[in-house]
Order: structure tokens, then C-alpha cells, then sequence
């Protein structure tokens, strides 16, 4: 099957469900295609008629919203020294953060959630931007104990954008990059300061080198108006 018949019945999938398209964005002079639902709010209003939100935070269809700290980190994974190695963006919703960095000489991506649907638009936006050389789309539940042997020989860079909100995976989150981090690898988290988590940054510290830094940058909310958001960038080094 040619790479336009499965993006085409991939959509059709994806359709039965939400009413998307792609809109046009660019990036450091290209233009990426990213897969947008058309209509949340007749979708959120199905999920409370069906009772079907029990935690918001869990429930709500947050990974289909593109998130400003996503397109940051992503950019700022190019001061890593990619050429030739290996990412793993982990709670990647419809990956974003993955398809930014992929101009930037890594030797291959892996984009992940837990959420199916999210797996669906992120395939979907790979295959749209033709990535799907340097990219793949997985299921990874950070939770899961035990070494991945899909990343067996180790990974160089873990990226993960506003996954710290859950307390609850604080502590496989850091049980995760330590089974999964190549020797000097290192884990990259972006989280907007509203929702800052020192006490994670706390507790890497007694496994990883830590280093942490403040990134402003300007953006604008979903009714076109400017807005300063300010974000904290956390990087754990595998010693």
C-alpha cells in the first residue's frame, strides 16, 4: 500500500470520529502540516453526555492540542548535538515536538503516547510531512516496569513536553530514562512554569546530573491574542 492510501485510510479512521484537517505551519522556513480537530466542542460535549470525563486531566483530549512548549523544545533539541543520534519523545500526543526535530540530523525518532487516538493523528502527521524514513509511531507506557527491548541499545535523547502535570508518573518517569538512557544520554523536559514541579527536579537529581534553565518566548492564545509564556527547561545527564 502507497504511503498516500494509508494516510488515506488513516484519516478515514480518524474521521469517524473527529472532524479534522491539516493546517499549514511554518518552522525555520518549512512548512509542516499538522492534523487539527475541527470540532472539540462537539466532542467534548459527546464525552460529558456519555459521563465518559471522570478525570479531567486523564479523560479530556489534551494530547490533541498543540502546545507551545512542543514546538520549543523541539527547536531546542538542535543545540544537543543530534547528527546521528537516537530520540524517544515520550507523552508526544500527536507529535509535535518529534516532527519538528526531525529536520535536525537525528538518525531516527520514535514518537510515543499510551493514548490510541493520539498514536493516530501522530502517524497521520508523519506520514503527511513523508517522515516516515526517520520516524516511527509506538505505544510506550512509561509505567510499564522492566527494560523496553525496543530500546535495548539505549537511547541518546529522551524529550518529553508537559507530561510532569501528573504527579503519578513522577517516579517511572525517572525509573524510565535510567533503564532507557544511553551512557551520557540525557532527558529534556519542557513544562510551562504555571505548572512548574520542583519536587521532580528534586528527586532527579539524586540519580542524573540535573541542569535547569527559563526560556520566555511569545505566542498567542485560541483567540489570536499575544501572551508572554515563560517555561522551565529541565535536563537530566546519565552519568
Amino acid at each position: 500500500m502507497s504511503n498516500d492510501s494509508r494516510l488515506d485510510a488513516l484519516l478515514a479512521d480518524i474521521r469517524a470520529t473527529f472532524d479534522v484537517d491539516f493546517e499549514p505551519l511554518d518552522i525555520d522556513g518549512r512548512t509542516l502540516r499538522l492534523l487539527t480537530v475541527r470540532n472539540m466542542p462537539q466532542h467534548l460535549d459527546a464525552l460529558l453526555a456519555r459521563k465518559a470525563i471522570h478525570n479531567p486531566l486523564k479523560d479530556l483530549p489534551l494530547w490533541a492540542k498543540v502546545w507551545p512548549g512542543s514546538f520549543l523544545l523541539g527547536r531546542l533539541l538542535r543545540h544537543f548535538e543530534p547528527e546521528g543520534k537516537t530520540l524517544l519523545e515520550i507523552g508526544a500526543g500527536c507529535g509535535v515536538l518529534g516532527i519538528v526535530a526531525a529536520s535536525y540530523g537525528f538518525r531516527h525518532i520514535t514518537i510515543s503516547d499510551i493514548v490510541p487516538d493520539a498514536l493516530k493523528f501522530a502517524q497521520a502527521n508523519v506520514w503527511s510531512n513523508h517522515l516516515e524514513d526517520i520516524i516511527d509511531v509506538a505505544h510506550v507506557d512509561v509505567t510499564t516496569p522492566g527494560k523496553d527491548e525496543r530500546f535495548a541499545g539505549g537511547v541518546d535523547l529522551i524529550a518529553a513536553s508537559e507530561i510532569l502535570y501528573l504527579d503519578e508518573l513522577h517516579r517511572p518517569l525517572l525509573k524510565f530514562c535510567s533503564r532507557h538512557l544511553a551512557p551520557g544520554g540525557k532527558a529534556v523536559f519542557c513544562t510551562d512554569t504555571g505548572r512548574a514541579k520542583p519536587r521532580f527536579a528534586k528527586n532527579a537529581a539524586k540519580y542524573f546530573k540535573t541542569t535547569e534553565r527559563r526560556i520566555g518566548i511569545a505566542s498567542q492564545d485560541a483567540d489570536g491574542q499575544k501572551q508572554h509564556r515563560l517555561y522551565d527547561i529541565l535536563v537530566l545527564e546519565r552519568q
